[in-house]
């Protein structure tokens, strides 16, 4: 699939809804240099809350038809409540030609969506990326039982962060860690900054200080191999303040809140899959 002169092989992609996952994923693509904005198409009921991605070169309309007619890669972003509608208006095009539809919609199972366009040639790859894809720094879960589709999603999504291939049923509880995750961690950074301020810095000293902090930290998992406990050890000294700190914040339930807050996530999420 693909169109000559497209060094990626992806041809043309069309965003089927422009919220806010949707945007944050085509600013990613267009950011990663790689996907010329020209070829991507967005749709949304109200285009006027897309012109953002207009200036950027971006198609933006509001005929979900059209769209999937002339796109190669049709990703499917709108909300779960909205898909009954989506598939009515594109079934009768989701295999007028060769199509790859990946779904990134909370709770929507390759089934569902097979069945809802009533695709019997084209394939269907379920993703779920987080926010972080509009600076390329996401992580996508993945999973499709097509390995070519599944493949061209992974190269598409490698553009804007990592990727993990998962089996299906983990789908739904990558939602809650990753996702929702950054939620989490952000509500981490933001909570960090406040106690920044409350000790003396300025609110965006105490923001750089936190978020940067957060960064590090990161990185020292994923670029320098630590296991969380291995950096928090080269950190804390007897009668230190670092274990000061820790102990009180695990005195009043930090890791037990995010532990919890996650299960919530995923619970809430399976309940999506129910419906």
């Amino acid at each position: 699939m693909g169109v000559k002169g497209d060094t990626h092989g992806f041809g043309r992609i069309c965003v089927l809804g422009g919220g806010n996952l949707g945007q944050a994923l085509v600013r990613g693509w267009v950011k990663c240099g790689g996907i010329d904005p020209k070829d991507i198409t967005v749709t949304r009921r109200d285009c006027s809350k897309l012109k953002d991605l207009g200036s950027m070169g971006v198609t933006v309309t509001a005929d979900n038809f059209a769209a999937v007619e002339n796109a190669d890669i049709v990703i499917i972003a709108v909300q779960p409540q909205q898909m009954s509608m989506l598939f009515s208006e594109i079934r009768e095009v989701a295999e007028s030609r060769p199509h790859t539809f990946i779904s990134v919609v909370s709770g929507a199972s390759l089934e569902l969506v097979k069945e809802g366009l009533g695709l019997d040639k084209n394939c269907v790859v379920r993703a779920m990326p987080n926010t972080a894809v509009s600076v390329g720094e996401a992580v996508t879960c993945l999973t499709a039982h097509d390995t070519k589709a599944l493949e061209e999603a992974e190269r598409l999504f490698k553009c804007i962060g990592k990727t993990l291939q998962l089996a299906e049923e983990m789908i739904t509880p990558a939602t809650a860690l990753s996702a929702c995750g950054i939620a989490f961690f952000l509500r981490c950074i933001r909570a960090a900054s406040q106690g920044g301020i409350e000790i003396g810095f300025h609110p965006e000293e105490a923001l750089f200080l936190a978020a940067q902090t957060a960064k590090g930290a990161a990185s020292l998992i994923l670029e320098a191999g630590f296991h969380p406990e291995e950096g928090i050890d080269k950190v804390t000294t007897p009668r230190g303040c670092t274990i000061a700190g820790l102990n009180e914040m695990e005195h009043q339930g930090l890791s037990s809140a995010i532990i919890r807050g996650i299960v919530t996530s995923a619970e809430k999420a399976g309940d999506f899959t129910e419906e």
